[in-house]
């Protein structure tokens, strides 16, 4: 039969660290803290196998199972000179689960198991000490009735309220030996009468319902969102320990703990945790008690008097605890979170795990770590999540403070602010312009709400994706957003915003908290956090380890300040349509879609050319010679012009036009499907003028940036939804021609490329054809995306959260790319357009660039370089070098093979 148990303690172990996937992290643990000598009371692992088999069985133990476990009791009973269900010198287990990846609160435990009305006598003979032996099977009841038998906890918190109530004590703490047996017998009463079944007196039915019970906790709802949150695959399981129990409850000088090797909020090189005297675990956890500190040095509060510290109560007891700890550390070589028990002054040690920690402890760790010698640079590149930097580098809600959540949306850019609701984009500037901090609130956004949204703290929609406009806008300013909060009401006619209990008017005060995706009301509390100089060290050693480069995509001086501030290497995709939204350009742009033919169009592309020239100029200056990719224009041509009736009227005004006439171009340019619609190089096919435009403006900007800064500019001018090679031929060649004009004039030949985004999927299919005119492709995977699975990311918050909880896809995949799909296609352009075109250079602008696991696609299908929002640079440049180690590795393990 398959060997389905694995043995620890005493200072061996069958098992070790390296098998978290078969023993659980927590068996994994408990096996190498054997084998290396510290004090672990032995016990048993049932491996994960034991889950899967339990699954496929219908929720039934496998077959043999429990007859390995007493064959293995029995050689734990001669170990401890116990024996369980013995009636003299019981052996007591505890129950635990151990899944591969910590989930910390989510799957069920159960202590003391093998008490009964026989075996709690003895254990209080043995002990001396009845009260603890009551308190003990009290507290298997309680656990074992609600986990096991399906007793609602509410019912046993009753019946302790009450035992305390007559009793004249706050809490069981105080209850006496009598009244804990009293309590005992109420418990036993309660199950019975609750569950139609009296508890188990038989220690091993116990023990087979316990360990049913763990098992079955894995597929619990709670354990169930917590993996998707998490991306924890649903197999192969959880294992199961059974441990000899010890007992922070016995006495004196028992108590049991939680500490961590270092701060997990800072990072300090200090112990960090709490201990209570006259516990169990599960005490410490939940919240109910006020734990005291390790040491006197913590933080105390009227709640946690000083000069109770662990360190004070029992010395020696604290001292081989703390050496303990610094060996765990230097083992592991990573901070360790470490459970402990001390029972009668003797220390156990329960678990140990990898420390969860903030941004800020991890950077700081990782960085000293490598200046003590435990680790090298590489393995600290690796340990810091490039995610959790977003965190460095944004104000955030305080987790402290007290808040009321009014919706909880999709946390689509991170950061929190706070600020008066408005409901137009006007409302946003007119009150920015008296210094009035604002919250845009819409249904979704578009390009018209550029304004708005600049002048905004934060925006929030009620429809909407983590890839809609509002999202990928704000995340490029760096501003918070919540996109997608469906469960509110949004009347922007009546000016209100309902939901939560609340009901909210223009001008209110809300919090955006773009990380965790709230609204909440009023203002909050809120941190800064510095980005340290543990962050720049990191990023430093990240960078000389990464392929890939990191560019940004940015098309105004802040955001392209931003981007090089935090590293980019250029930009990598400038959307030109974003410069022509506002001001004399928006009215410039508005008539050349309003005049009568060419020759007007030209009138006015004139006067915007010498607006678009000194805003490539000042990108082209800030980047310093780095490479800049400018799109060509891409929305269509309805975008530019006003949507309501109030703004169409009011634009005519401006424009000293009739309003009839531009309510007559806004008909003649209304598609049924705008994305598939007359854009991108259609624009520029079907108006050349305005690419011209374009490209002259880029390649004079070019020349005079040059000239400025004495740094050669080399512009990557990017033709954006090219499906056919001809498409891109007529851009290229008018390109060519205003490149050569410019030339004529100014006495200088820049050097320049033409390239095209790749976001259609026929343009993916016939890259080597596209190729033989491309010098570069930008994989535009927003659009791709969108393309490719037929879904329209702004509509796609209605449906793609039940596709998730399905479990019918498994990221979203406008956040993460589809590698089966979309990545296909990016692999096949990728290979097809460098067989024609060796040299090709390969890029990523869609928001996937900054994206981890897309970044990791990225580097395994071979691209030059990604390209995202500023302030996810630093993401991706982290994301990039663990990358580069990422796919070392894999060529290492395929060369050995």
């Amino acid at each position: 039969m398959t060997k389905l148990i694995y043995a620890f303690g005493r200072g061996r172990a069958e098992g070790d660290a390296r098998q978290t996937a078969l023993l659980g992290g927590k068996g994994a643990a408990l096996a190498e803290m054997s084998r290396i000598g510290l004090p672990v009371p032995p016990g048993l692992t049932l491996t994960s196998d034991v889950c899967r088999q339990f699954y496929e069985g219908g929720h039934v133990l496998p077959a043999g199972l429990m007859g390995q476990v007493k064959a293995g009791l029995a050689t734990l009973g001669a170990q401890t000179g116990q024996r369980f269900a013995g009636t003299t010198a019981p052996l007591l287990l505890s129950v635990r689960s151990g899944a591969a990846r910590s989930m910390p609160g989510m799957l069920d435990t159960v202590l003391n198991i093998g008490l009964n009305d026989e075996t709690v006598v003895a254990l209080g003979a043995n002990s001396g000490d009845p009260r603890f032996a009551f308190d003990s099977y009290r507290r298997l009841l309680q656990r074992y009735g609600d986990t096991v038998m399906g007793v609602d906890q509410g019912v046993f918190e009753e019946i302790v309220r009450e035992a305390c109530h007559d009793a004249g004590v706050e809490s069981e703490a105080g209850l006496a030996a009598s009244a804990l047996k009293s309590l005992v017998a109420r418990f036993k009463a309660a199950i019975e009468a609750e569950a139609g079944m009296p508890f188990p007196q038989d220690a091993h039915t116990q023990l087979s319902g316990a360990i049913s019970a763990v098992l079955s906790s894995w597929m619990s709802s709670r354990a169930i969102a917590y993996r998707r949150l998490n991306d924890i695959p649903e197999m192969p399981g959880t294992a199961v320990t059974l441990q000899a129990m010890v007992f922070g409850n016995r006495g004196r000088h028992s108590a049991t703990g939680v500490a961590f090797t270092r701060d997990p909020s800072t990072g300090e090189r200090r112990l960090y945790g709490e201990y209570l005297p006259g516990a169990q675990g599960e005490d410490v956890v939940a919240g109910t008690h006020t734990p005291l500190a390790l040491t006197d040095a913590a933080p105390s509060s009227a709640e946690r008097p000083a000069g109770r510290s662990l360190a004070r109560a029992m010395p020696e007891t604290f001292k081989a605890f703390a050496a303990a700890c610094d060996r765990l550390e230097r083992h592991y070589r990573d901070v360790q979170e470490v459970e402990f028990t001390i029972e009668e002054g003797r220390l156990w040690i329960l678990q140990t795990r990898r420390a969860k920690r903030t941004a800020q402890a991890g950077l700081r760790i990782a960085v000293e770590m490598v200046d003590e010698g435990l680790i090298n640079e590489r393995e600290a590149v690796s340990r810091v999540d490039p995610a959790s930097l977003e965190h460095l580098l944004h104000p955030m809600v305080d987790p402290n403070g007290a808040v009321d959540v009014v919706a909880a949306g999709l946390p689509a850019s991170p950061g929190a602010a706070a600020g008066e609701i408005v409901f137009t984009s006007e409302e946003a500037m007119a009150r920015a312009a008296k210094g009035i901090a604002t919250v845009l609130v819409r249904p979704e956004t578009s390009p018209d709400d550029i304004r708005g949204m600049n002048a905004a703290e934060a925006i929030l929609t009620t429809r909407g994706g983590m890839t809609s406009h509002a999202a990928v806008i704000a995340r490029g300013m760096g501003k918070p957003c919540v996109t997608g909060a469906a469960s509110l009401r949004l009347d922007v006619e009546a000016g209100r915003l309902t939901g939560g209990g609340f009901d909210l008017k223009a001008g209110d005060i809300v919090t955006l908290d773009g990380s965790g995706g709230r609204v909440l009301a009023g203002t909050v509390e809120m941190i800064k956090p510095e980005p340290s100089g543990a962050f720049a060290r990191l990023l430093g050693w990240a960078d000389t380890i990464r392929r890939l480069r990191v560019r940004g995509n940015a098309e105004t001086p802040a955001d392209a300040r931003a981007a090089h501030r935090f590293g980019a290497e250029g930009i990598g995709l400038c959307r030109t349509e974003h410069m022509v939204f506002e001001g004399e350009r928006a009215r410039l742009m508005r008539e050349v879609i309003l005049a009568p033919d060419e020759a007007g169009r030209r009138a006015s592309l004139a006067e915007l050319l010498p607006l678009q020239r000194a805003d490539f100029v000042e990108l082209f200056e800030i980047m310093q010679g780095q490479p800049v990719t400018i799109r060509l224009l891409d929305p269509p041509l309805h975008e530019f012009l006003p949507g309501s009736e109030e703004e169409i009227t009011e634009v005519a005004r401006g424009m000293r036009v009739p309003a009839e006439r531009l309510r007559r171009r806004i008909a003649e340019l209304g598609e049924s499907n705008p994305m598939l619609g007359h854009r991108g190089c259609r624009l520029a096919i079907s108006y050349p003028e305005i690419a011209e435009m374009q490209a002259q403006a880029i390649l004079e900007a070019a020349t005079e940036a040059a000239a400025r800064t004495g740094a050669p500019v080399v512009p990557e001018i990017m033709v954006p939804l090219v499906s056919l090679r001809r498409e891109l031929d007529f851009v290229k060649a008018r390109v060519d021609a205003v490149a050569e004009a410019v030339a004529v004039q100014t006495g200088i030949r820049v050097e320049y490329l033409v390239g095209t985004m790749i976001e259609l999927p026929r343009a993916a299919l016939r890259a080597d054809a596209i190729a033989e005119t491309a010098e570069f492709f930008s994989f535009g995977t927003n659009d791709l995306t969108q393309t490719t699975l037929g879904i329209s990311r702004d509509d796609s918050a209605a449906f793609l959260p039940d596709y998730l909880r399905e479990g019918i896809i498994e990221r979203d995949p406008f956040v993460t790319i589809d590698v089966d799909g979309v990545g296909d296609l990016m692999r096949m352009a990728s290979e097809r357009g460098r067989a024609v075109r060796p040299e090709l250079r390969l890029g990523i602008s869609g928001e996937h660039g900054g994206d981890p696991a897309s970044i990791r696609f990225c580097e395994e299908i071979g691209l030059d370089y990604v390209s995202c929002s500023p302030y996810r640079v630093p993401i991706a440049r982290l994301a990039a070098a663990q990358s580069a180690i990422a796919a070392e590795a894999a060529r290492l393990s395929h060369k050995d093979v």
